[in-house]
């Protein structure tokens, strides 16, 4: 076990991560990202851009007050406020750093609408490329920073804790092996947990590690039964593996795009007074119904791609390599894991219920979204978020003062084959009986079987690194998806992304968040025979 010292680890390298890392200059920070390159994470995939409140007649309230309306009563009001009030001095700081946005013919930025919004209010880059590129803009910032050590190829296995603050964490080199990272602080920015699913727009590196490293380590986990499907995911044959689907941002039908029925009638109207914009939990639903029912749904880009022509040329480009036209046809749709609003309770600062332990973007569940995420408040959320992080490690000043002995090395769960396995088995579970539509019975089949999966298969011996990374990951995405199924079995009712067929309504006395830990799985098998 090589040992190495820091004065902070951030685990993760999308937005949220390497917006932290900026902000912490000029103090010593270790970056680690499992991908073999830095470009990886959902924020590359981004293609609805960056919500904030700078245009005319707009306010960081009104964007707050949307925020909340769509969260279906979950959201913190001070939560939205905060990170409203932040998104026109993120987008400020991006664009002094070199990130160009779309402008239009006055020079100021072409601001798109989407689902929730009341006003146009989303900044875009290159069109539907926004998340790309601001990545772009951030890694090569993050390339010239002298305080930021970048280190690719590299799976954060466990946390170190002791006596309650945290020690450090154990991570798996791809190019030297075990490495005790020694470090009283830690920031997880790892994203997601969209692999948990079949159909989902998740890059392959969504697999709920730092939920799962958190919980293991005792953290607050929060919300967990709220995942957000996209309505809008291009229904394309991935071969029955689950493999990443490409998504046809909300911002076309924000410019006209319409959903129809195999008849070609369009059926939104009837669903909801926005039609096609919707709350995404709405449109999700409305779509998944009729595909259940043996129907088939697609989204005609016609309308918008005529009135915004050149402003979606990943949708289109993914069209085309899917072998659909579609300036000439409507192409078929599908809704997919997206993002998931639960995870690592924190406070306003991103601190999490463990001493040197914090977290931003996606895996942390501030408060912000609620039980239905606004459309493109997750880059704004990693940004600000990622900020605020930062000032509160400068803030908290602390490190370790007394010598940790080194860790064993950790046993690896799975082997390669019996880790492919497991996620196949959890992704089919969860695709089955936690998706859009849920009830007590099939709830209490998937707590029932995720909780028996980890006992069919022996210890394994691999030290081979892909193989750890692999039996990490299916470690990791296995005790997510038990949060989520039991969290999701312990709410009786539907509200915002989480419908009951058995509870459609909302109801009142459950207008509160869950909180879950670790401890809560260790009865699982009980849950799923019996009483909660």
């Amino acid at each position: 076990m090589r040992t190495a010292h820091s004065d902070v680890v951030i685990v993760g390298s999308g937005a949220a991560g390497l917006a932290t890392a900026l902000a912490l200059a000029p103090l010593p920070v270790t970056v680690l990202t499992k991908t073999l390159h830095v470009e990886g994470g959902s924020s590359l995939w981004a293609q609805g851009g960056i919500a904030a409140a700078v245009g005319p007649g707009d306010s960081p309230r009104d964007h707050a007050a949307d925020t909340v309306a769509v969260s279906a009563g979950l959201a913190d009001p001070d939560i939205a406020l905060l990170a409203a009030e932040g998104g026109p001095r993120e987008i400020d700081a991006l664009m002094t750093g070199g990130w160009t946005v779309d402008l239009g013919a006055d020079g100021q930025p072409v601001l798109g609408r989407e689902a929730g919004h009341r006003q146009s209010r989303i900044v875009h880059a290159g069109g539907d490329a926004s998340g790309r590129a601001l990545m772009a803009s951030l890694i090569r910032r993050v390339r010239a920073a002298p305080s930021v050590d970048l280190v690719e190829d590299t799976f954060a296995y466990d946390l170190i804790v002791v006596r309650g603050r945290v020690a450090g964490l154990l991570a798996h080199h791809g190019d030297g092996g075990w490495m005790y990272h020694r470090t009283g602080r830690v920031v997880l920015a790892t994203g997601g947990v969209g692999m948990a699913w079949q159909a989902t727009t998740n890059p392959p590196e969504a697999t709920g590690d730092g939920l799962a490293m958190a919980a293991r380590a005792g953290a607050g986990l929060r919300d967990l039964e709220f995942m957000q499907f996209h309505p809008t995911a291009l229904a394309v044959d991935n071969g029955g593996r689950g493999a990443q689907l490409p998504l046809l941002t909300e911002a076309l039908r924000g410019a006209g795009a319409v959903l129809i029925d195999e008849t070609g009638r369009r059926f939104m109207a009837g669903e909801h007074a926005d039609a096609e914009l919707a709350p995404r939990d709405v449109v999700a639903r409305a779509i998944w119904r009729r595909i259940v029912d043996g129907g088939r749904v697609y989204l005609d880009l016609r309308p918008a791609l005529a009135a915004a022509s050149g402003r979606f040329p990943q949708a289109v480009a993914a069209c085309h390599r899917a072998g659909f036209d579609p300036e000439t046809e409507p192409v078929p749709v599908i809704p997919a894991a997206h993002y998931h609003m639960g995870g690592v309770a924190t406070d306003r600062n991103g601190r999490t219920s463990i001493a040197g332990l914090w977290a931003c973007g996606e895996v942390a569940a501030t408060g912000l979204h609620g039980a239905n995420r606004l459309a493109s408040n997750s880059l704004l959320e990693a940004l600000v978020f990622g900020r605020r992080v930062a000032d509160d490690v400068f803030a908290d000043g602390a490190a370790m003062t007394e010598p940790v002995a080194v860790p064993d090395m950790p046993k690896v769960l799975f082997d390669a084959e019996a880790a492919e396995t497991v996620i196949a088995e959890i992704r089919q579970i969860m695709s089955d009986y936690v998706g859009l539509l849920r009830d007590e019975a099939g709830l209490r089949i998937a707590v029932g079987r995720l909780a028996s999966l980890s006992d069919e298969f022996p210890e394994a011996s691999d030290s081979i690194h892909r193989s750890i990374v692999r039996s990490g990951e299916a470690r990791n995405l296995l005790l997510a998806a038990r949060s989520i199924a039991l969290a999701a079995l312990r709410r009786p009712e539907s509200r915002g992304a989480h419908h009951r067929d058995d509870f459609p309504e909302m109801r009142p006395d459950w207008q509160r968040h869950q909180l879950l830990t670790v401890d809560d799985l260790s009865a699982t098998r009980e849950t799923a025979e019996g009483g909660l």
